[in-house]
């Protein structure tokens, strides 16, 4: 567990704190839902801490949450289920804030019988539980509920499948892309599929339907009401057919380079890269710093996914921090992304920081419950 920024000390303590765990697959949107959540709720006058999870460290999520001056801790080297100890202490950093929302690794599921059970046994008197939230791309959900693999190996669509069945909420993400009788159809066949979970669209980036999800995590203290059977070898593989990749390079040319238009281009051809030898993207991030100013950039898919954010503006120099997961050997995943980082950065003097690349290994979670516990 690697704690990013102690969080600031407050001679008020509150009266308890409640954990919103927030998980869905790669590319769903979880972190922009954190960041404009935890903002929604420091307007509020709510005190808030942020957990953000991976199987490496170097992650575009904290170095985002981080640049928007939020306090995150960072447990990294394996998913929360297989490092509950780590999730544990990365929650009591936060003894002074109300809420703490955390994300889980996008190819993570069984939270409710490896985290949500544990913390209701072990952990009741001072943590409060919001129910599971599962984010969910409203494109591979509808393929999903259309019972194809929403472009993914089987073994992963399969772990985004097992995610949907155990939440408890599951939110529809970037509605603002939808129109209304699309999502309304969507919403509709999405009950029809969880009738146990509470159905709830929602744009981060609009705030459309934000406020409705915060009231009801913050309202209902419902949490894992099902635990749902994992064929941990299917699950192993889901992960495993994705290469992982987390880098941080600092970037210098002797000319002013506008990073804006830097990161745009490296996308895009990152992007094609992957298109051309048809490689399956689980997710693909990145965030160019400059100083206090950042530009963040993300696909899922195909160049038509490609969403860029914010500025870094101009300068002589940045930051480049990436992280990709593509259906493919690390082996070559690193290949191809050295490959294109090489094109772009021609005449630059390039310092890698960090640079790893891997495959997860056999998920062995610390817990794990075989029935809900009953408070």
């Amino acid at each position: 567990m690697k704690q990013i920024k102690k969080p600031e000390i407050n001679s008020e303590t509150a009266d308890s704190t409640k954990v919103i765990l927030v998980g869905g697959f790669l590319g769903a949107g979880k972190t922009t839902l954190l960041l404009n959540a935890a903002q929604h709720l420091a307007k509020r006058g709510k005190r808030v801490g942020l957990i953000t999870n991976d199987q490496a460290p170097e992650l575009v999520d904290t170095a985002l949450l981080l640049n928007s001056r939020f306090n995150v801790a960072e447990v990294s080297g394996s998913c929360f289920c297989c490092n509950f100890n780590g999730f544990i202490d990365a929650v009591k950093q936060y003894q002074n804030v109300d809420f703490i929302i955390a994300e889980p690794v996008g190819s993570c599921t069984d939270l409710s019988a490896t985290i949500v059970q544990p913390l209701k046994q072990y952990h009741a008197d001072n943590i409060e539980l919001a129910p599971l939230s599962v984010l969910a791309d409203p494109q591979r959900l509808a393929m999903i509920l259309d019972g194809n693999n929403a472009g993914l190996h089987a073994d992963a669509a399969y772990i985004l499948r097992k995610q949907l069945e155990e939440s408890d909420i599951i939110v529809i993400t970037k509605i603002d892309l939808l129109s209304a009788s699309v999502l309304t159809d969507l919403a509709e066949k999405t009950k029809q599929a969880y009738p146990h979970a509470e159905i709830m669209p929602v744009s981060a980036p609009t705030g459309k339907g934000l406020d409705a999800w915060l009231d009801e995590v913050i309202c209902r203290n419902d949490t894992g009401a099902r635990i749902v059977e994992v064929d941990y070898d299917i699950y192993a593989h889901g992960e495993a057919v994705l290469g992982w990749l987390n880098g941080t390079v600092e970037l210098q040319n002797n000319n002013i380079c506008d990073w804006d238009k830097f990161i745009a281009s490296f996308m895009n051809d990152l992007c094609l890269r992957f298109e051309k030898d048809a490689l399956p993207i689980g997710h693909v991030k990145a965030i160019l710093e400059n100083g206090e100013n950042a530009v963040v950039a993300n696909f899922t898919g195909g160049v038509e996914t490609i969403s860029v954010r914010g500025s870094a503006g101009v300068s002589d120099q940045c930051k480049l921090t990436l992280n990709a997961r593509v259906e493919t050997t690390p082996e070559n995943l690193d290949a191809i992304v050295r490959a294109v980082l090489n094109e772009h950065t021609q005449g630059y003097k390039c310092t890698e920081i960090v640079w790893k690349y891997l495959q997860p290994g056999y998920p062995t979670p610390t817990h794990r419950f075989d029935k809900p516990f009953r408070l």
